[in-house]
């Protein structure tokens, strides 16, 4: 009974302050606001991947209709033989999508920063031009789009301030602190009722917009982590309530708990993570992709003027079969064999250089990792990147689907090209197929 009638003390001050409603509505509206930029970059990310796909059965109809016309291939391009391995290989179209998470709604995290569909190629890799940079999340906290997260995680315990700032400081200015404890019996007890009274308002006001942002995307019907999610942001909520109730239960008026609620959100929000963020650029400076600048420049023009025999040798430890092929065999075929499996080897130096990168990038974010325990802001943007899939780790599937998906394309073309292989709309069929298949598993998303 206490309790209530503390609860309904609470609501007839808010409901009569119109600086703290004004609050609310406008971080409602700021909410629904980026609810709704979340929601649009899904719906534009999904009819994109959709217009891939129109576009990859167009290119797939195109190559299929030279094979019934006897036509080797454009006739403006007369070097172009789709009836070889190599050509069929190379027009057989291949996107890698990285479908966006219904629970994007949410969280747009890293989404916007980086690209989410890559045309695939033997030529291809991870760190193409059309494929951004990842670096570790807590870098990116303080920019992109505005979303439900960046609401959540900067604007909320704002809010909360507004809501708690003059709890117990304006009763102590004007001398009613100690009837208030005569009443009710404990102060801490009274601090508690109205903070609680505020987190439980915050609590629902959250709950109904994560169902409104649910309606957009459809997050039930996709089995995303709504209720994780909603878990995480209740967390979030208590941890900032729990700030605020130990300022004001410490507190002697209403300038003073104000400035310090002020003080710990400048220093959780801004001052801790770009302290962080400072240290660990210096500690470790973000890797410029030498590397595979010199392997794109130096290495492969290094691998082209190998002898034939060191190439040989390479491609035989790569791909043993290569020996018991017909072209090993025939000293005049195997020449145009070689110089088109080369890229297999080129792909491997790619591929160690981008192990370099990837491994970098592992350091710092384990780095960052071990200040979460006083970064509560960058684990709690961490955790809703893990749920809504925006997350580095995310993106570092989403790079080795594609490096997967760019050795599965090689190994099948320098196998049929050392076995001789005429290609035609059946073969072309079934290399649709084989990486068809190959994509529907990657592109799976990870929920």
């Amino acid at each position: 009974m206490r309790n209530i009638n503390i609860f309904l003390y609470e609501w007839k001050h808010f409901s009569r302050n119109p600086f703290k409603i004004v609050a609310l509505l406008l971080f409602i509206v700021a909410s629904i606001h980026g609810l709704h930029n979340g929601a649009d970059l899904y719906e534009k990310q999904n009819k994109e991947i959709e217009r891939l796909h129109q576009k990859a059965n167009t290119d797939k109809e195109t190559i299929i209709a030279y094979f019934e016309n006897g036509e080797k291939g454009p006739k403006n391009r007369p070097w172009v033989d789709n009836t070889t391995p190599f050509w069929a290989i190379w027009n057989t179209p291949t996107y890698h999508y990285k479908k966006p998470s219904a629970a994007i709604v949410y969280n747009i995290g890293q989404t916007e920063h980086y690209g989410f569909y890559k045309a695939i190629s033997t030529s291809s890799n991870p760190y193409d031009k059309d494929m951004a940079k990842e670096i570790s999340n807590p870098e990116r906290i303080q920019f992109g789009t505005l979303d439900f997260s960046f609401v959540v995680l900067f604007l909320l315990p704002l809010l909360l301030l507004v809501l708690l700032y003059n709890i117990k400081g304006s009763e102590a200015e004007q001398g009613f602190l100690p009837l208030i404890i005569v009443q009710t019996g404990f102060k801490n007890w009274w601090i508690a009722s109205r903070t609680a009274f505020y987190t439980i308002l915050l609590f629902l006001v959250l709950f109904s917009l994560m169902l409104y942002g649910a309606m957009l995307t459809n997050v039930f019907n996709s089995n995303s982590n709504f209720w994780m999610i909603f878990v995480c942001v209740t967390l979030y909520l208590l941890l900032w309530s729990s700030f605020y109730f130990l300022i004001i239960r410490h507190g002697r008026n209403t300038i003073s708990n104000t400035l310090q609620m002020i003080g710990v959100w400048l220093l959780f929000a801004f001052i801790v993570p770009a302290v962080i963020q400072q240290w660990v650029s210096i500690k470790k400076p973000t890797n410029l992709m030498v590397d595979i600048i010199d392997v794109k420049r130096d290495k492969t023009e290094d691998i082209y003027a190998q002898s034939n025999e060191l190439i040989d040798k390479q491609l035989f430890n790569l791909y043993p079969d290569l020996k018991q092929t017909k072209i090993a065999k025939d000293t005049i075929k195997i020449k145009r064999a070689r110089r088109n499996s080369i890229e297999a080897l080129t792909n491997l130096a790619m591929k160690d250089a981008v192990a370099t990168i990837e491994n970098d990038n592992q350091i710092k974010n384990n780095i960052i990792a071990k200040t979460y325990w006083f970064n509560p802001v960058a684990y709690f943007q961490n955790k809703l990147n893990q749920l809504s899939n925006t997350h580095y780790n995310d993106y570092k599937t989403y790079r080795n689907n594609i490096q997967t998906l760019i050795d599965k394309r090689i190994e099948v073309m320098v196998l049929d090209i050392w076995n001789d292989i005429e290609v035609d709309k059946a073969k072309f069929l079934e290399y649709n197929t084989i990486l068809k298949v190959l994509q529907t598993k990657k592109d799976q998303p990870k929920i």
